[in-house]
């Protein structure tokens, strides 16, 4: 009995195709680096998890770009520091991101989320701004969360996931060649995956 289980075992997953199950929705960007999973969590930031996910079954992010990073050695040493890259259709579709509605602003304070490595986050200007650019923390970035000094209005930014596989890949997008806060060559982002939607009749 007992050499009969792992056998059991085996066809089950082979019979279900051995795909992961996720708890929380959860995409899969594809660039030229690797695939980087991230888990959203639409119970904390359900404005903007559910237009992130719109975008995506939209096909927006088709060859679009990572074209922007904040590395600590090219910010002024009296300001405070930040790491991260940033995507999105500001490069492949600018007619498109200027016509799409701002998405209301889901601080850190009230999702109770907060900007630690690996975290995803809504890019944006002005409050209520944001709508496809986002960004990847590399390391914890407090001066994200609400109240810290990344934005001057203090509200900081909607964070809506965190990087659950991948996390070398956004390292090495991190790393490549930049002249200040832009990359030489931007990174292409091929897709953005929904995995498990919701099954629908």
């Amino acid at each position: 009995m007992k050499k009969i289980f792992p056998a059991v075992l085996l066809l089950l997953l082979v019979s279900c195709g051995g795909k992961q199950e996720y708890a929380n929705p959860t995409v899969e960007i594809k660039t030229t680096y690797g695939k980087i999973l991230v888990e959203l969590y639409p119970q904390k930031a359900p404005q903007t998890v559910a237009a992130f996910l719109r975008y995506v079954d939209s096909g927006y992010y088709k060859k679009s770009t990572f074209y922007r990073v904040l590395k600590e050695e090219d910010q002024p040493s009296n300001a405070f520091k930040s790491e991260l890259i940033q995507g999105g259709i500001y490069q492949s579709n600018p007619q498109l991101l200027v016509a799409l509605p701002g998405i209301p602003l889901e601080t850190t304070k009230e999702t109770g989320l907060r900007h630690l490595n690996g975290t995803i986050s809504l890019a944006r200007t002005l409050p209520n701004s944001g709508s496809t650019e986002f960004f990847i923390c590399v390391g914890d970035q407090p001066a994200y969360d609400y109240g810290g000094l990344a934005n001057p209005d203090g509200l900081g930014y909607a964070a809506f996931g965190r990087v659950i596989k991948g996390m070398n890949a956004v390292r090495n997008i991190h790393a490549s060649p930049s002249d200040g806060t832009s990359f030489i060559r931007p990174v292409e982002i091929a897709d953005i995956i929904y995995l498990n939607p919701p099954h629908r009749d």
